[in-house]
């Protein structure tokens, strides 16, 4: 079976939209939390960084709307080899987290070459 689309999410809830966090926030928490180390701190944020140079970000994003990011599997194979070292410190810090691949996302209200993004509601794809 093939799949369209591709989430990597904790099991911990964002406060603002009530759905399970993405690979980012989870690494931007150890780094709140004082965590990560010097070192790790700062591969993750060059991989933010990668993110931020290499993907557009999505409008919805931007305007801080509730909603979620899913990456399309079809262009997900160099974003998820960039991301490996970033599930590493979650490996390493006992985060626990989900690869979830998925064909149904709910109402998508942007979409780009790589990424779509989701609008949620009480914790709920709409």
């Amino acid at each position: 079976m093939s799949y369209r689309y591709m989430r990597i999410q904790g099991r911990e809830k964002s406060y603002i939209t009530k759905y399970p966090k993405g690979v980012f926030s989870l690494c931007w928490n150890l780094i709140r939390d004082s965590v990560l180390t010097e070192c790790e701190k700062a591969m993750f944020i060059s991989i933010d960084n990668w993110f931020k140079d290499n993907l557009p970000e999505p409008e919805p994003c931007v305007n801080h709307e509730k909603v979620i990011i899913f990456f399309k599997c079809e262009s997900t194979e160099e974003m998820y080899e960039k991301l490996k070292p970033a599930i590493a410190l979650l490996d390493k810090y006992g985060k626990a987290y989900d690869v979830v691949y998925t064909n149904f996302v709910g109402t998508i209200i942007y979409e780009d070459d790589w990424q779509v993004a989701v609008k949620v509601e009480d914790g709920k794809m709409v």
